[in-house]
């Protein structure tokens, strides 16, 4: 949505490892081996667990480290999978086809597909009127 947006042009940033080489169509530079990437203002996360370290994250700059330490320990995120394929890089290739298919079948739910096509509407009408 961020680089839909046109807010990643020109940016480093990740996203979930299915479509990370679709950033490059919106002008930004992938960073397909990182979890967390910080560019500017501007902080990206590699899928759901790499959304809480991106709070974390978020939470040690805000309010330092004592406090992002404390906050893990409330919510008791000590990430320990008891399986190891995580990233496309661990997975086997058996297990990154099928996970693969899955995810492009879900994407093919119309309802997963409405907000993307508004943003693109509305950043290009946006620029027409630049």
């Amino acid at each position: 949505m961020l680089a839909a947006a046109g807010l990643l042009e020109g940016k480093e940033a990740t996203t979930h490892w299915l479509v990370q080489d679709e950033l490059s169509r919106f002008g930004a530079k992938p960073r397909k081996d990182q979890r967390i990437v910080r560019s500017g203002k501007i902080f990206t996360a590699a899928g759901v667990s790499a959304g809480i370290d991106l709070a974390l994250t978020v939470m040690e700059e805000l309010c330092g480290r004592e406090r992002a330490e404390e906050v893990q320990l409330l919510i008791e995120y000590d990430p320990q999978p008891p399986v190891d394929s995580g990233h496309p890089s661990k997975a086997s290739k058996i297990v990154l086809e099928n996970a693969t298919r899955e995810m492009k079948a879900a994407a093919k739910n119309p309802r997963n597909l409405v907000s993307l096509p508004l943003v693109l509407w509305r950043t290009a009408l946006r620029k027409i009127r630049d």
